[in-house]
């Protein structure tokens, strides 16, 4: 279990462009980090090394390689590859 993920500089991918977040911002969004895993509440930081994770709730299984989608409300508006 664990309660925090990385996302990599240059690994975060936006769909929403209009909701990016800067370094030194942050955003509370809905987090799936397996396929049809319920979303998880979380708050995303953007930082100069990369986007980082940080769930409300532990979660099992936080694997490299795999992707992180975040969400507001139903909507996707970035992923990215989990470091």
């Amino acid at each position: 279990y664990g309660n925090a993920l990385k996302i990599e500089k240059g690994q975060e991918h936006w769909i929403r462009s209009d909701l990016k977040i800067n370094v030194g911002q942050k955003m509370d969004v809905l987090v799936r980090i397996r396929y049809r895993q319920p979303l998880q509440k979380a708050t995303i930081y953007s930082k100069s090394e990369g986007i980082f994770i940080f769930f409300q709730k532990p979660q099992s299984a936080i694997t490299p390689g795999q992707f992180a989608a975040w969400y507001i409300k139903n909507e996707l508006i970035g992923s990215g590859v989990i470091f």
